[in-house]
């Protein structure tokens, strides 16, 4: 047995043992989390599960226990919540980053910053969804399958595929295109959307000590991000753009947004929904100058923040001691007039800096902003 196995085990083994204990009606939810659990257990290093995966394994299956006998319809496979992307695994994709093999093979955008922005569709493979299957408890995982570059903007492939709702993702430091692409399937599929989900990528290295180079990459790509927004708030048939940022992407999104208002002033307001800014990592003081000039559009923000994000406090001591919004007291963000949720008791981690995609609670948070929103 491989190393990550013998602790996947020790770290199941209470779960597994309470499940058994359980007997009764939940019988036949013990007997399907073993036969899922020794299938993970099975997996050799190299389908080695991820960290964020794990995490949302556990408490799937946590959950899967604690309802026991309460199959109901989860029980015929069907997915009554279920999301657009998970019925049309297709997802839109905006990037400022150079394509690498004319954006058609793996890895289909690099690091480099493009000479324009490209506009695609991304063609995914969503998780087995049967019942003695790893997704059925959050361990599946979503592929990116194929990248089909289009000529049309923003605005006319949404319209073009039925209008409605748009969710965009803008990823955060350290990531790669397909990590940022798979991110925005998790996020969606997590809060179960009901609409087109695109992705903006712009140029991350992908790498720990590249942190310059990813800062300046995203403040670089602000225009072409506003001009996706001003395609789509433009669009006839479109609905309202709800816009999810995380860490670096925040200050990116909060630039554009402020870009936008100037351009449009109030007219804009309503066809913006819900800005969740997930740990974000901006400055205080950038963040509140930035907030006073976007007019009514920061009362659509939500700020997700940790005050144990070690992530963000790291990237405080390079800024020379400055605290990042997401690492901030509830307190000193509220005063600015966003809403803010503490999700500092919500993550069990090292880390605690995706909570948005690994913890279920948050992902409510951002379900809720949505239905929330009023046009």
């Amino acid at each position: 047995m491989q190393p990550t196995a013998k602790r996947l085990r020790r770290l199941l083994a209470p779960i597994v043992i309470q499940g058994a204990r359980r007997g009764g009606a939940t019988g036949h939810s013990s007997r399907r989390f073993h036969v899922i659990i020794r299938r993970l257990l099975q997996r050799d290093s190299y389908h080695s599960v991820s960290r964020r995966a794990l995490l949302g394994g556990l408490v799937s299956a946590g959950s899967a226990l604690a309802l026991g006998g309460c199959a109901g319809l989860g029980a015929t496979g069907a997915r009554f919540d279920a999301s657009s992307l998970s019925v049309d695994p297709t997802l839109l994709v905006a990037t400022t980053r150079k394509p690498v093999n004319g954006g058609r093979a793996k890895p289909w955008f690099g690091p480099e910053r493009a000479t324009a922005m490209t506009v695609a569709r991304a063609k995914l493979g969503a998780p087995d969804e049967s019942r003695l299957s790893l997704a059925s408890v959050g361990l599946g995982d979503w592929r990116l399958d194929r990248i089909e570059p289009m000529s049309a903007d923003t605005g006319d492939l949404v319209a073009q595929a039925g209008g409605g709702d748009v969710l965009i993702y803008v990823h955060g430091f350290k990531q790669t295109f397909e990590t940022a692409v798979l991110d925005a399937a998790h996020l969606s599929d997590g809060i179960k959307f009901r609409g087109r989900t695109m992705v903006f990528s712009w140029p991350s290295k992908a790498g720990l000590f590249d942190y310059a180079y990813d800062r300046d990459s995203a403040m670089w790509s602000r225009d072409e991000f506003e001009r996706v927004l001003s395609a789509l708030v433009s669009a006839p048939g479109i609905g309202r753009v709800h816009i999810v940022a995380h860490s670096m992407g925040t200050m990116l999104s909060l630039e554009s947004l402020r870009q936008l208002y100037a351009r449009y002033g109030d007219t804009v307001t309503g066809k913006i929904g819900a800005v969740v800014f997930a740990a974000p990592d901006i400055d205080m003081d950038v963040f509140s100058s930035a907030i006073y000039r976007i007019g009514p559009l920061a009362g659509k923000i939500t700020v997700i923040a940790a005050t144990n994000d070690r992530a963000l406090a790291l990237s405080g001591q390079i800024a020379g001691g400055m605290t990042r919004v997401g690492a901030a007291e509830k307190a000193a963000i509220a005063q600015l007039g966003v809403r803010v949720v503490d999700a500092s008791q919500e993550g069990w981690g090292l880390i605690n800096h995706d909570l948005f995609l690994s913890n279920a609670e948050v992902q409510r948070v951002i379900r809720r902003s949505i239905d929330g929103t009023t046009a």
